[in-house]
């Protein structure tokens, strides 16, 4: 066991929607624009935030998740990948104390796990003094997180600052800055969230982000807190990455971006080499022996998606052949036979996975899962359990259901409902579960050697 010591801080919230992303991102690329190198982390499932991350500090962001990884894992990863770096920025989910039952997840339990200062950003939009009863309700809910201070956002006026830091500074809460309402600095919203950086002009909205952190948070006294956290303690025993034996073709493109850096990093440890390639523009897949499709949203690009014949046929081919195919969520949907829009209209898919994906006007089911397999198939064998997350607003109408070749049986970890889930038919495995493969790495392997096998005999899996 070793001593690492990584200045970090976790920028948490009262709740979803207060600015914690729009903090984040403008605090590093301040951080980087002074010189420094800086790492950050999401807590909990995101593919969309951590994008923005991405693009102000330089570096990809990972997802720090107690439920995806195992939570004794989860400091090894963090010192292994913050390695290198002047400083760690965690942004938190929802509310501090929000997360799954029981808190698994929350902001706050990865606060405690990495035992990292907290600073809370408070939304006083709507509040004079009453934030700081806010702020003290956090502060005191559980004396086992460090609440360094608070940033307060979405001020009215000078006035309205005046008022509230009176308010704070009566109860002893230390205060790193006050940030007034600036509506330009919102990011554009879709079904999923924010709108994914690989589709926005961003880099203008960064800048603005920056210098609204510059002009209004204390970094000076942001350093010194991130630098006040104590050493962390973990062992970093990695296994050594493997001989590249084998090519994996990974969709990736505006509608198919949703994938943790650390899932496709455990692939390349096992010895893949992963191709990136485009639904949406290549007519051709490139030569490998596996594809990966993540998330992302199908939906917004159907009418190019469904004109793309060739690389349909392809794919279609590939499995036909026996080629293990792997599907998330978004990549579900593009395998089916059909997408079906907001407004009804429907547009042909590849059509390895018999069933329609309707979108819904409403958010069909969010939560973490764990998926037990009825039967083997390319990530697992029948019996064994794979523990996943859920965030769609489609849902997936059978062609034959009494036919339908399900994968999993879902257990839902907040409501405790026990449902069928996802399409395992021979070498296609394709559902709405997102995984963390550094979290299920025995699938992960399974997966490799699965496409070694086919690369080595083109056996049907």
């Amino acid at each position: 066991m070793e001593n690492h010591n990584i200045p970090r801080l976790v920028i948490a919230g009262t709740g979803s929607g207060v600015g914690k992303t729009t903090l984040v991102t403008g605090l590093l690329a301040v951080l980087k624009k002074r010189g420094f190198k800086v790492q950050s982390y999401k807590v909990g499932p995101d593919y969309i935030d951590p994008g923005y991350h991405q693009l102000a500090s330089g570096q990809p962001a990972h997802n720090l998740d107690t439920w995806l990884v195992p939570r004794e894992q989860l400091a090894q990863l963090f010192i292994k990948t913050a390695a290198g770096s002047d400083f760690a920025i965690i942004e938190g989910v929802m509310g501090l104390y929000d997360g799954g039952r029981g808190g698994i997840s929350s902001t706050a339990a990865i606060a405690k796990e990495l035992v990292a200062p907290v600073i809370l950003v408070l939304d006083a939009k709507a509040s004079g003094e009453s934030i700081a009863a806010t702020a003290l309700g956090f502060k005191v809910y559980d004396p086992a997180v460090n609440l360094a201070g608070v940033i307060v956002n979405r001020l009215g006026s000078i006035s309205h600052q005046e008022i509230v830091a009176t308010a704070l500074n009566r109860q002893g809460i230390d205060v790193f800055g006050y940030m007034f309402r600036r509506p330009d600095l919102a990011v554009k919203e879709r079904h999923l969230g924010l709108t994914p950086v690989a589709e926005t002009q961003a880099t203008a909205a960064v800048a603005a982000m920056a210098e609204q952190v510059a002009k209004n948070v204390d970094i000076d006294r942001l350093v010194l807190a991130a630098q006040s956290a104590l050493p962390l303690t973990a062992s970093l025993s990695l296994s050594p990455n493997k001989a590249k034996t084998v090519k994996i073709g990974v969709a990736q493109d505006e509608a198919f971006s949703f994938y943790y850096p650390l899932s496709l990093a455990v692939l390349e440890r096992l010895g893949a080499e992963l191709v990136p390639f485009s639904p949406l523009r290549d007519k051709e897949l490139p030569p490998v022996a596996g594809l990966i499709f993540g998330g992302g949203f199908p939906e917004m690009f159907l009418a190019d998606l469904a004109a793309n014949s060739q690389i349909k046929a392809a794919i279609a081919g590939a499995a036909a052949a026996g080629m293990p195919i792997y599907a998330e969520c978004g990549g579900l949907m593009y395998l089916a036979r059909q997408i079906e829009d907001f407004d009804s209209r429907c547009f042909s898919m590849v059509g390895l996975v018999p069933a329609v994906c309707r979108m819904q006007s409403k958010l069909e089911t969010v939560g973490y899962v764990e998926a037990t397999a009825v039967k083997d198939n390319i990530f697992c064998r029948a019996g064994e359990a794979l523990r996943g997350h859920e965030f769609h607003f489609s849902t997936m109408v059978l062609d034959e259901a009494d036919n339908f070749a399900w994968a999993f049986d879902f257990h839902k970890l907040r409501t405790g409902s026990v449902y069928p889930g996802g399409y395992a038919n021979r070498n296609v495995l394709a559902s709405y579960l997102h995984l963390h493969l550094a979290g299920n790495q025995a699938a992960a392997e399974r997966f490799v050697a699965k496409c070694q096998e086919f690369q080595q005999g083109g056996k049907e899996q």
